[in-house]
């Protein structure tokens, strides 16, 4: 087994790099109609040729976080020790995102960064990701989500929940904010054809308001639903406070807050008891460790939002096996995400038990497919209308 130098991990190259398709099979959400998917991969070389991998939020502006990193990012980070992932982030941090701004988009690109350093630890010492956590290779319990399960007639949504029954899932993700009525119908339709053999969660991707939540309530804790994720926006926790008293159903929230600072907000507000960092927006694996130990000492779990390729998908299975207090895995089953199916490879599928595991390769275990990267340029404009 091949081990690196410390001295040999000096970072020599980082790149950001923004990629995108036309989705052909469009998919309705509260935040509007998917037209196109973007991702935001990371790269970063070290002067031994290793390299590791990485995934940014793309922000539904890719271009601008990739400009990010490769200006602002690489010239903090460029000479550094890619071992030394607490000093790069606390640089970054002090240089950047403390003092002069840029907020979420620091943090998303940081993210990215964060990661593919941790993608070069593992490969460095020939050890998977779980491992250098401190965790174990474990089935993780996965819930079916992503950009799918949209709005749509009750029977269309009825036939995609069955099928994704049929792949093995166990748990399953709709989506609510067309309507209190129409979520509603949703709801118990897919409820009524799937009985008890699936756990039921639902995102209303902050389009909700108060009289929303108090609508949908009765039916939410008649049918058995999970949580209601993101009624609100992130920083609404008023609102979020109001809706904790409305009924049983708990909230959950956090793929929209980034860093700890805004975590300790949420979890010390109450309001909220799932909580859902993404590893490629909250500040990566290195500050999702921060965040999962601060809501470990509430009694609260982590279920992270995942988004796009496999390598945050991949990201957020290790984690979740080096914490203790996992929740789900959210697997992303749109029928159509080449950044999940041609960009990267090395994701397990789904067990007969309806878990993921960790891949066993050195780092995140991912391979990336460069020449999909060349193939696929950035597509400027929105991705949802």
């Amino acid at each position: 087994m091949m081990r690196h130098r410390a001295s040999s991990l000096k970072i020599v190259d980082i790149r950001g790099i923004a990629t995108s398709f036309p989705v052909q099979q469009s998919v309705t959400l509260g935040i509007g109609r998917a037209v196109k998917r973007d991702a935001l991969i990371v790269k970063v070389t070290t002067e031994s040729d290793l390299v590791g991998w990485g995934e940014s939020h793309h922000g539904r502006a890719p271009g601008a976080i990739a400009q990010l990193i490769n200006t602002t990012l690489r010239q903090l980070v460029l000479g550094m020790d890619a071992s030394d992932v607490v000093g790069i982030w606390n640089r970054i941090y002090i240089r950047q995102l403390m003092s002069h701004g840029m907020g979420q988009a620091c943090a998303m690109a940081m993210s990215g960064l964060d990661q593919a350093l941790w993608d070069i630890r593992g490969k460095a010492v020939g050890w998977p990701l779980y491992r250098l956590l401190g965790g174990a290779a474990r089935p993780v319990p996965a819930y079916a989500g992503g950009i799918s399960l949209g709005f749509q007639p009750s029977g269309e949504l009825v036939e995609e929940a069955l099928a994704l029954k049929e792949q093995g899932y166990r748990a399953i993700k709709l989506r609510f904010g067309d309507g209190a009525t129409r979520d509603i119908e949703r709801l118990v339709a897919v409820h009524k054809a799937l009985g008890d053999s699936m756990s039921i969660m639902v995102d209303a991707n902050t389009s909700y308001t108060i009289a929303d939540v108090r609508a949908v309530m009765p039916a939410m804790s008649e049918h058995g639903v999970l949580w209601l994720e993101e009624p609100f926006a992130p920083h609404d926790y008023r609102s979020y406070r109001t809706a904790a008293t409305l009924g049983a159903t708990p909230l959950a929230a956090g793929e929209n807050h980034f860093t700890r600072f805004e975590f300790s907000r949420l979890i010390e507000e109450g309001a909220v008891q799932i909580i859902q960092p993404d590893l490629s927006k909250a500040g990566g694996i290195t500050e999702v460790q921060r965040i999962a130990a601060m809501a470990s000492a509430e009694k609260l779990s982590i279920n992270p939002h995942t988004l796009a390729s496999g390598l945050n998908m991949a990201a957020s299975i290790h984690c979740l096996c080096a914490i203790d207090n996992s929740g789900y895995f959210e697997a992303d089953v749109a029928r159509e995400n080449l950044f999940r199916d041609q960009l990267t490879s090395g994701l397990e599928k789904l067990d007969a038990e309806g878990c993921v595991h960790p891949p066993e390769g050195p780092g995140l275990g991912i391979e990336v497919d460069e020449e999909f990267l060349t193939a696929h340029p950035l597509i400027d404009g929105p991705a949802y209308v």
